[in-house]
């Protein structure tokens, strides 16, 4: 997955480079993102909690064929949860996605486009969580999504985010009952994350 996230940073750079007719646009992007923990090794069901993101943008795209990158530095903020249990503590990041994008007209004043690349989080929230877990300062996962570009300054699109490692761990802790027995080893968790935005472009 290394040699991959390396492989779009590359690409990102060489279209940076590109002649001078290539367009570069910024603007904001903000949403609603639909989150689920995943745990290792644990009986621990993921909960659904919704959250949101906002954000400055920047879209550069090379117009005859259509191939680009996007990228964003979006303060997000969303929820962890299990299924039974309740935590005071909020995920919050800055999220910094790096996306490939190919996009295509249907119209003059309709387009559409298709979205992929790494994302790198950064917690500057809370660190501490329901029951007894610590949260990353750090993480990366991988975004996936395709939308529709309107009245060339609009953009809808669904995404979905994964971890491509774990965001927070739980501690094994003899007091944590799972199952009628107790937590006798530590248990990963995953953030995986779908998101609905909506971007305007200046």
């Amino acid at each position: 997955m290394k040699k991959i996230i390396s492989v779009f940073m590359v690409a990102v750079c060489l279209m940076m480079a590109a002649p001078a007719q290539a367009q570069l646009h910024f603007g904001v992007k903000g949403g609603l993102n639909l989150s689920k923990v995943s745990f290792s090794k644990s009986d621990l069901k993921g909960d659904n909690k919704t959250g949101w993101f906002i954000g400055p943008m920047a879209e550069f795209t090379l117009p005859i064929i259509g191939i680009g990158a996007d990228v964003a530095a979006l303060y997000s903020q969303t929820e962890l949860a299990a299924k039974g249990y309740s935590t005071d503590a909020k995920l919050k990041t800055i999220e910094i996605p790096v996306n490939l994008k190919w996009s295509f007209g249907l119209g003059s004043m309709l387009g559409a486009y298709i979205a992929a690349g790494p994302q790198f989080g950064f917690n500057i929230g809370n660190k501490k969580g329901f029951m007894n877990y610590d949260l990353k300062k750090n993480n990366t996962s991988f975004n996936v999504g395709a939308g529709v570009k309107l009245i060339r300054h609009l953009q809808l699109g669904l995404n979905y985010n994964f971890a491509l490692g774990h965001t927070a761990t739980l501690y094994a802790d003899s007091n944590i009952i799972l199952d009628g027995k107790p937590l006798t080893q530590d248990v990963k968790i995953k953030n995986n994350t779908w998101q609905v935005s909506l971007a305007y472009l200046f």
